[in-house]
């Protein structure tokens, strides 16, 4: 079910989709492309031999092609989410959105596809004739009964996986939730009596897998616009006909006489307080209209505090999310080459997410959600940013196309499989989601000190929009005022500005600051004027006062000036230095480079220290640190000058035993490179480093903006680390998301 919960606005949306570059994919190589001798082998002459290799064996396509890791999602546009039948193009956003859900999750590559038809039997066609291209196949936002139609003809044309999410994705996750609600309630599925509400795509896949899982046929009545489905009633296609039943019941009121489980996929409002309290003893509910349920929690509870209940949505317990099933289902599929989803797949599936909610939940995940979901009434359903769901529901599917003769590529070391899931994705990514969660579960107020600025404006907005906090924007007011109303937002004047031109909070401000800084060559005077015209100064009085929580700026000015500015004001933590770190996000790991801001020449104490808080970033963020303190210099070759302090520094990490991997001196490739690592075998370092402590600035921050303009990588920072209260600047060259990535980070408290 789909997430309608964020609140943000069309223009945010809009600008989120045409901001960097139009859309949300693109197409990168996967080899090297710099030298005619590497064209040659990606083009002609070079693609000659898998050409031949694979007309020999077909089997090879998954060898030498991309093909076993490519999935189609493809649509007609003829049920896009609840919008109803917009046309091919119309779901196109929706589509390459899926297409990223593959690859953020499942690192599952994924091309979306448009047909402008709504003939099944043309869209079968186009589709049956794309099968080399693709591993599978994820049919979407297609409309009953043409979804059935197309779905089973491919299955049967097709030697690929095909399955249509918006009937079967629902399907598996809901059946999960039903599992763990009837073992939560003592109940068995072969006994329960289940009224599903509504009779389309997702409601047919529901009923029949919880059918194939072993509630009884007769024990469970269907009921669509018309009342209940039940044999001999007129005009019900072949689709609906197959769950009728024999029953004297016609309304929806009278199904729910008795029932234990309500599975509604129909209209908002459909299920009514005063039916649910006739319902049996602790009533199982799943009111999954989108965007809102056919009751809401609060509603059922009022009557029936039993219940558990599930709906489609974030802001409640249990909610029924397809991006646990699809991603996983897919990636399992692939890995084994299956020639189809089948539903012992599909029932694989189910079962691993209602075991991993069943399981205690890992502390990150708590933490970014708020709280600690335990296994009961109002969990039972694993919360979708869980990042066991890749090992576990991969490999149960994966297991179960073996198991049912389907995998043509069956997996030979399970262990060895499930660490190589564990490993495939970079932490760093679903750590990032839960962080953004997090700051939801705990909004603050941030502090944006140049809000003139267009960029920092929109990161404001969103920060709001997004339900993360209060943004506090500096700046003249009416020019303020004036930037949001260009970007079109509703209500300019329901933001706080604070104007240091007209803020009552300027004599405190100038007393506060007039006091630190009477001793240090300023008159009063001269402080007066700093609060009145640096917005840095003013910005970071309102944080030092009080009325804020965190600060960003560095927008209009460049690091050093911001942070001399901002420093006035705003102290170290006691007994630290304060330092930066850039974060440099690849596609399986994060490198944390530090100090890359501050400290020129740093000492064996500053080195051991910063060590430390940046072994601590990166703990907070998922990974087990491996820090590397580096030089031109391993393990003294060559010799040379500056080399002390970078082992007194180890020295000083030895003496405090702290409870993570280190080691220096040493050049880049002897800790990144295994091969050359293995030429040190006394090394400490049990794998790469993947937190590099700079010998001094100059090298520091050469590297980092080297490895931000050549390397690839997604960079997040500098993050400022060490401040008494939480301070960002963010790079003069940001865009909106850099912005506020930083301002969630701070307020979230994972660097500061």
């Amino acid at each position: 079910m789909a997430d309608d919960t964020n609140d943000f606005t069309s223009r945010e949306a809009l600008f989120y989709h045409e901001t960097i570059r139009p859309g949300k994919i693109e197409v990168i190589a996967s080899k090297p492309m710099a030298t005619q001798r590497d064209l040659s082998l990606a083009y002609s002459p070079g693609v000659a031999a898998p050409v031949k290799a694979i007309a020999e064996n077909p089997a090879l396509a998954a060898r030498y092609t991309a093909k076993s890791n490519l999935v189609a999602v493809i649509s007609n546009g003829t049920a896009i989410l609840g919008l109803g039948n917009l046309g091919a193009l119309a779901s196109k956003p929706v589509m390459e959105g899926k297409a990223v859900l593959f690859k953020r999750f499942a690192d599952v590559d994924s091309i979306d596809l448009e047909l402008a038809t709504e003939d099944p039997e043309a869209f079968i066609n186009a589709v049956a004739l794309m099968e080399p291209s693709f591993g599978g196949i994820n049919l979407e936002d297609i409309k009953a009964p043409e979804c059935f139609i197309i779905e089973q003809a491919l299955r049967e044309k097709l030697n690929i996986p095909v399955m249509h999410d918006d009937q079967h994705g629902t399907a598996i996750i809901s059946a999960a939730g039903l599992v763990n609600a009837c073992h939560i309630t003592g109940r068995k599925l072969e006994d329960v009596k289940v009224v599903v509400n509504g009779a389309g795509a997702a409601a047919i896949a529901c009923t029949a897998l919880i059918k194939a899982m072993g509630v009884k046929h007769d024990n469970v009545l269907m009921c669509d616009r018309s009342g209940v489905i039940y044999n001999g009633r007129d005009r019900v296609d072949q689709w609906k006909s197959a769950h009728a039943v024999d029953t004297d019941r016609r309304t929806l009121e009278e199904a729910l006489e008795g029932a234990d489980i309500f599975l509604g996929l129909s209209v908002a409002g459909a299920l009514k307080p005063e039916w649910v309290a006739r319902m049996a003893d602790q009533p199982i509910i799943f009111a999954m209209a989108n965007p809102d349920p056919e009751i809401t929690p609060d509603d059922a509870k009022a009557v029936r505090p039993d219940a558990i209940v599930a709906t489609g949505r974030s802001d409640y317990p249990n909610q029924v999310n397809n991006v646990l099933g699809f991603p996983f289902i897919f990636r399992g599929a692939l890995d084994v080459r299956a020639t189809a989803i089948n539903e012992e797949m599909k029932i694989a599936a189910a079962e691993a997410i209602a075991e991993l909610a069943r399981m205690p939940v890992p502390e990150e995940v708590a933490a970014a959600y708020g709280k600690n979901h335990t296994f009961g009434q109002d969990y039972i359903i694993p919360v979708p940013f869980d990042p066991r769901l890749m090992e576990t529901v991969s490999a149960a599917v994966a297991k179960a196309a073996m198991d049912t003769g389907v995998a043509q590529d069956p997996i030979e070391d399970f262990d060895a499989y499930r660490h190589a899931l564990k490993s495939r994705m970079n932490p760093t990514t679903s750590v990032l989601t839960t962080v953004y969660a997090e700051a939801k579960n705990n909004p603050k107020r941030m502090i944006f000190a140049e809000a003139e600025e267009e960029v920092v404006l929109r990161a404001a907005i969103q920060y709001r929009d997004f339900g993360y906090g209060t943004p506090v924007l500096v700046g003249r007011t009416q020019a303020v005022l004036d930037k949001l109303r260009e970007l079109n937002v509703d209500a300019p004047e329901s933001f706080e500005i604070q104007n240091s031109a007209d803020s009552d909070l300027v004599p405190q401000m100038v007393e506060h600051l007039y006091a630190r800084m009477q001793r240090k060559g300023l008159t009063e005077r001269d402080v007066r004027r700093m609060v009145n015209q640096e917005r840095n100064t003013f910005a970071g009085l309102l944080l030092a006062l009080g009325h804020g929580d965190a600060m960003i700026s560095g927008l209009t000015r460049t690091f050093a000036q911001t942070m001399r500015e901002v420093s006035r004001v705003v102290e170290p933590k006691k007994g630290q230095v304060p330092f930066g770190v850039h974060m440099m996000i690849g596609k399986t790991q994060t490198t944390f480079l530090a100090d890359t801001t501050i400290n020129e020449r740093p000492s064996a104490e500053q080195l051991a220290h910063i060590a430390k808080e940046t072994a601590a970033v990166a703990r907070r963020l998922g990974h087990e640190p491996r820090v590397a303190f580096l030089s031109y210099s391993t393990f003294g070759n060559p010799p040379g000058k500056w080399l002390e302090n970078i082992r007194d520094a180890v020295a000083i990490l030895d003496a405090e035993d702290p409870g993570f991997e280190y080691e220096g001196e040493m050049a880049p490739d002897a800790a990144l490179n295994p091969t050359v690592m293995k030429l040190y075998p006394f090394s400490r370092l049990s794998g790469p480093a993947n937190v590099l402590v700079m010998p001094g600035l100059q090298s520091a921050n050469l590297s980092a903006k080297l490895l931000r303009e050549l390397g690839g990588n997604a960079t997040i920072g500098p993050m400022l680390i060490g401040m008494e209260k939480p301070v960002q600047i963010a790079p003069m060259t940001s865009i909106a998301p850099d912005v506020l990535t930083l301002a969630v980070l701070a307020t979230a408290g994972v660097v500061g």
